[in-house]
């Protein structure tokens, strides 16, 4: 099943109550979710676009760009299959608390499930706990250290995580890392749907995960 809208800055209008906030943005049939923590560390407080505006979210930029996941990139990037959000979309007042982020954590969810990404990619620690914690089984046996983890495919229920660190940690070599890891990835059937049309009448195709 795919979405309907072809809206590209907060395709599905979420609206938290706070003053500025950088909402999800990019493909709602997206094949790929970039998941990062706040606004205030990935980017985005002056652009509303997440993963924008800042040297470190233009490294991470460029290496979506060289795995083919972003076909443009700068404050309004362009991609036709990757779909950029936060787990705390407002733009903080310093940091965020926990209660903030479990008061936001409903918008991001909701959003998740709405766009249905094939691959979760999180970015950073908070942003890959919470995946690992709440999309996958893995978190109670996965150690989260993000420089054992960058570029590594992981498990999900229903989706595939593949955790990115923090552009701003990154030492030499991990931007090819990361691009060698999403074309490898690219080059396997990571859908993996089966086509159940043939048992429907008219058999038509309607893929499941």
């Amino acid at each position: 099943m795919r979405n309907v809208t072809d809206r590209v800055r907060n395709p599905f209008g979420m609206e938290p109550d706070c003053e500025r906030f950088v909402p999800g943005y990019g493909d709602a049939n997206a094949d790929f979710h970039v998941i990062g923590d706040h606004p205030g560390v990935h980017g985005g407080t002056t652009t509303g676009v997440p993963f924008t505006g800042t040297a470190d979210a233009e490294r991470l930029q460029t290496a979506l760009q060289n795995a083919g996941l972003l076909d443009n990139g700068g404050d309004r990037p362009e991609t036709d299959r990757t779909f950029l959000s936060y787990l705390h979309m407002c733009v903080p007042d310093g940091a965020p608390t926990a209660g903030d982020y479990r008061e936001l954590e409903r918008f991001f969810d909701a959003e998740l499930r709405a766009i249905a990404a094939h691959v979760l990619l999180p970015v950073g620690e908070r942003a890959t706990r919470h995946v690992l914690e709440e999309y996958t089984a893995q978190a109670h046996k996965t150690d989260v250290e993000m420089s054992r983890l960058h570029g590594e495919e992981l498990r999900g229920s229903g989706w595939l995580v593949l955790p990115i660190a923090d552009p701003a940690d990154w030492q030499d070599g991990d931007d090819e890392r990361l691009v060698e890891a999403l074309l490898d990835l690219q080059s396997t059937d990571f859908r993996r749907e089966t086509d159940l049309g043939r048992f429907l009448p008219g058999g038509d195709p309607y893929h499941v995960r």
